[in-house]
């Protein structure tokens, strides 16, 4: 383990990702036996945060455990050999985020088999915001001063590069 920091009362521990199974294994023996949620988080040129959150139910406190793994290299060691619920967790993450995990075969979970792409990436366009207007009478990051302005160009909706999906 490298760094620890607490915010919000919230322990969380930075885990080198070659030793994440290691570090997993130690919290899970020193108490930390309720496996919560594991996940990712799209850091974008950092690479990917996997996360995962731990509960000890006799002390009733939780630890976070978090690794990075490169956008470019995005795989981890499964903890499936640990926590044998990581199981799911792993299979959605990898569905979502693309991130594999070692030693685990993640077979599709919730998305059609046909669908493309991880939609919890951050480069994944959100089509439907594209095809759809936004349902409320103004999109996100508009003022009522906008409102007024009856001429005006509709901004793409975010996350959405520019041009994309233009009728022409």
């Amino acid at each position: 383990m490298t760094a620890a920091t607490t915010a919000y009362g919230v322990v969380t521990v930075d885990v080198d990702r070659a030793e994440w199974p290691r570090a997993v294994t130690q919290a899970r023996d020193e108490g930390f036996a309720f496996f919560d949620l594991l996940t990712a988080v799209d850091r974008e040129g950092d690479g990917f945060d996997v996360v995962l959150r731990l509960w000890d139910p006799r002390r009733r406190t939780g630890l976070v455990l978090r690794t990075r793994c490169p956008r470019d290299d995005a795989r981890v060691p499964t903890l499936l050999g640990v926590f044998a619920g990581a199981g799911w967790h792993e299979r959605a993450t990898a569905e979502l985020f693309g991130i594999a995990f070692e030693g685990h075969v993640t077979t599709p979970l919730l998305l059609p088999a046909s669908f493309e792409g991880h939609p919890l990436r951050k480069e994944f366009v959100l089509a439907a915001r594209v095809a759809k207007r936004w349902p409320g009478a103004k999109e996100p990051g508009e003022s009522d001063a906008d409102l007024a302005t009856p001429s005006r160009r509709r901004p793409q909706p975010p996350g959405v590069p520019p041009g994309w999906g233009e009728r022409s």
